[in-house]
């Protein structure tokens, strides 16, 4: 069975700081990372990603209304089976699987409750992202570093040797997402660059072959506004609003009406605009429009579109319920949630493990109510297999599968309701 990472991504934007918070970002969606099986044209594949998405500064198509809405920091990132959160005080803890080094605590011991990561000076990060089994913080100098899984290369130094502790890959870097088996990252510049695995071309370079350190993607030297990297996928928000994808597309989730593997970027049908948030899962891709409506498409096996089918969608489809009012996105491995501008979370899609929240283990085909999260929450992050939201208080709270310590609460019993983290 592969692992595959999670992710988190944050698009060029206002940060700064701001009282206990310490940051004050335009964030207008975020998505989650997962680890687990997604089985789409017939393949098993695992995904995890998650990704956090600020209003792109000088973009004609955005709404400022809309991204003014929810003002926060990006202190929060669920993985594979691990997950990371940055204190008030601006310590970055992890807690979950640690196999591969990805909580940074040099070791490769599972932590069941949160533990600080090394070598990161407290106050200094602004940004997370979690992969299946790599993460990736981001300072407030712009200096990406990276730990964890580097099989093939997602770490980014150059290596293939898994990393216990973060090391420095990049200067200059607005954002960054963690996917499967690769990592991406925005440049002050607009540019893009990833990493990794690139078996299915989700690196963009317009080859299939692996790469330990960052190269260009094809045709985006400038005007990205953001980036959310999925399962063997990746997808860029441009500063006018429109939609590109590229990797693998076996459920559609490049959204180009095909099915067919795509090494370079091409558009998703009908957003070359409008649009100021996406997020990328398992084999489900979504985007957060400006009139705060929430569309998706690619696998659905499990209902995980939100559209009331299970029915793949090779092109843009309407989230029931949600044609309006979500300020915030995420999508895990094959689940998918919204924050809502009341503050409140829904999710839809697979629930074996009670990762939507809502107090069963029944699929959902369509958004359903977190427990106890109607108001108070600013940010939401998809993990594999669980799901965690921050509030305004600066609590965290996850909910889902916990195999691994993935709750960060002390234990392996998973929850199909929300439970506070210790220490936040």
């Amino acid at each position: 069975m592969y692992r595959m990472a999670g992710s988190f991504i944050v698009t060029r934007g206002n940060v700064e700081p701001v009282g206990e918070m310490g940051l004050n970002m335009r964030i207008l969606s975020l998505s989650g990372p997962h680890g687990h099986h997604y089985f789409a044209g017939g393949f098993a594949v695992m995904f995890v990603v998650v990704a956090y998405v600020l209003a792109p500064t000088g973009a004609a198509a955005q709404d400022d209304a809309i991204a003014n809405a929810l003002s926060t920091d990006s202190r929060l990132a669920a993985g594979g089976n691990h997950t990371c959160a940055m204190t008030k005080a601006g310590v970055v803890k992890c807690w979950g699987d640690n196999g591969s080094g990805e909580i940074g605590d040099g070791t490769r011991k599972d932590r069941l409750t949160p533990v600080q990561v090394k070598q990161l000076v407290t106050g200094s990060v602004i940004a997370l992202a979690a992969g299946a089994s790599q993460t990736c913080a981001l300072t407030k100098a712009g200096v990406l570093k990276c730990w964890g899984d580097n099989t093939y290369g997602e770490v980014g130094d150059g290596t293939k040797t898994n990393r216990l502790t973060p090391v420095t890959i990049a200067n200059r870097v607005a954002a960054v997402s963690a996917g499967a088996a690769h990592t991406c990252a925005l440049t002050e510049a607009g540019g893009l660059m990833c990493w990794g695995g690139n078996w299915a071309g989700q690196l963009g370079d317009g080859t299939a072959t692996n790469r330990l350190s960052p190269v260009n993607v094809k045709g985006l030297k400038g005007g990205v506004a953001a980036v959310a990297a999925g399962n063997f996928y990746t997808c860029a928000l441009t500063d006018t609003g429109g939609v590109l994808c590229w990797g693998q597309n076996l459920g559609g989730q490049l959204g180009d009406g095909t099915r067919t593997e795509r090494l370079t970027p091409v558009g998703v049908h009908g957003l070359s605009g409008g649009v100021i948030a996406i997020a990328a899962g398992g084999g489900q891709t979504c985007a957060l429009t400006t009139a705060g409506g929430v569309k998706c498409w690619g696998g659905n096996p499990v209902g995980q579109l939100g559209d009331g089918t299970t029915k793949d969608r090779l092109t843009p489809v309407n989230v029931k319920g949600l044609t309006s009012g979500a300020i915030a996105i995420a999508a895990g491995e094959a689940h998918t949630c919204a924050l809502t501008e009341a503050g409140g979370v829904k999710c839809w899609g697979f629930n074996e493990f009670g990762q939507l929240g809502n107090g069963s283990t029944t699929d959902q085909s369509t958004p359903a109510k977190v427990k106890g999260l109607t108001s108070g929450v600013i940010a939401i992050s998809a993990g594999l297999e669980h799901t965690c939201a921050l509030t305004k208080a600066g609590a965290v709270e996850c909910w889902g599968d916990d195999s691994h310590g993935d709750l960060g609460i002390g234990s392996t019993i998973p929850r199909d309701a929300p439970v506070p983290v210790p220490g936040f």
